[in-house]
Formats: structure tokens, sequence, C-alpha cells
């Protein structure tokens, strides 16, 4: 559950282990660890648990490795209704207490450089992503990123993230919609997802848009 976030409990949660996150997320790399830390600063902010039933809302701007740790750390899932993704192309992850309606929002800090801490790496990457790189650049490549996210676990939050409490709008919980079937596919949708067209309910990619252009 969440804690009521009051400035005399001192609980101290059991946060699941970054090499929890990496099994998870099946490698270790600067993006992972973003979201570790970025998780675990914010549990530790808010004197959270581990959500079970939605106690926790996490809002995450980004579709990058580091959400997979979010998601350990923190329990709100997409399935759950609590892992709310927002397409910002942003390091930028806000998370949220229903019981204290109190929330943390945690954002790298652009004077925060990855590839300043190993220079090497940024030469490697284009050749180890377009799969040009020989079987020992890519090993040591993977060596220099394990080297990193060490270095960046190590390093205080404060030098990485800017974490401040915010205002933030509640999310109401996940709810359970009535099923419609497609007319045209006869596929099964949530009702809340279903177009009209023709006078029947269609499904979203079933769904023939009409624009003139704006």
């Amino acid at each position: 559950m969440c804690e009521k976030c009051s400035n005399e409990d001192t609980t101290i949660h059991q946060i699941p282990s970054f090499e929890e996150a990496a099994k998870f997320h099946g490698h270790v790399c600067p993006g992972l660890t973003i979201g570790y830390i970025a998780a675990k600063a914010a549990i530790e902010k808010l004197d959270a648990e581990r959500d079970i039933d939605e106690e926790l809302v996490t809002i995450v701007e980004n579709d990058a490795c580091g959400v997979d740790a979010v998601q350990v750390l923190t329990g709100c899932t997409i399935g759950k209704g609590n892992l709310i993704f927002r397409d910002h192309g942003k390091q930028v992850f806000t998370f949220i207490c229903r019981d204290s309606r109190k929330a943390v929002r945690v954002a790298l800090k652009a004077s925060f450089n990855i590839d300043a801490i190993d220079p090497e790496v940024s030469k490697l990457r284009p050749k180890v992503m377009s799969g040009t790189a020989t079987e020992e650049e890519t090993k040591d490549f993977r060596k220099r990123m394990d080297g990193i996210s060490h270095t960046m676990r190590h390093t205080p939050v404060e030098k990485m993230f800017d974490v401040r409490y915010v205002d933030a709008e509640i999310p109401q919980k996940a709810r359970i919609f009535n099923s419609r079937k497609c007319a045209k596919c006869g596929e099964m949708m949530a009702e809340s997802r279903a177009r009209v067209q023709n006078g029947e309910f269609v499904c979203i990619p079933c769904f023939e848009g009409y624009t003139r252009g704006w």
C-alpha cells in the first residue's frame, strides 16, 4: 500500500534491486538505469510501497528502456491502468500517491551527459546499432555500458535529476467497459473505443476516416 507520506513515518520499504530490473529488461544499459534511479528516488520521497492495486500512479513521458525499471520498482503497469504513457520523448517521470495525494516529478537534468562518462561509447554505438561492429567491439561496448550504468548508480541523485513535489491531477482508476462487435472484422472491442460508420459500430483499425485537409 501507499503510505500517508507523513514526515513522522520512517518506515524503510523494500525496493527491488537493480539486478531484478535488469533481469526483467533483459540487459543492463544507461536507459534502464535512468528509470531505476528515477523510480527509486520518487518512492523514497513519497515513502511509498510497491503498488498492489492502483495505490500508485506513474506517468512516463517516453517509451524507452527506463520504463521497464519503473514497472519493476513501482508495480505500475499498463494492464492495471496506473502506468500512463505520454509520448513527449522526455526522460521525465511523475509518481503519484493516491492516499496522500502527493506527487513527485523526476526529470533528467540537461547538464547530465551519459556519453561524457565514457566517450568511447559514442564511437562504438553507431557500429553496434548498425550491426557492423566486430564481436570484440560489441563485447567492449557492452562492458562500457555496464561501466556507465555502475557509475550512474553511484552518482548522487541530485546531480542527475531534478526531483520535486508537484501538483498533479490524479487520474481515475481503470474502468471496465462493455464490449461491442465490429461490423467489419467481427472482432470484439471496448465500447469506449468504438467508432460509428454508416450507422454501425466499427473498431479503430477498420474505421475509414474522413478529412478535408484540416
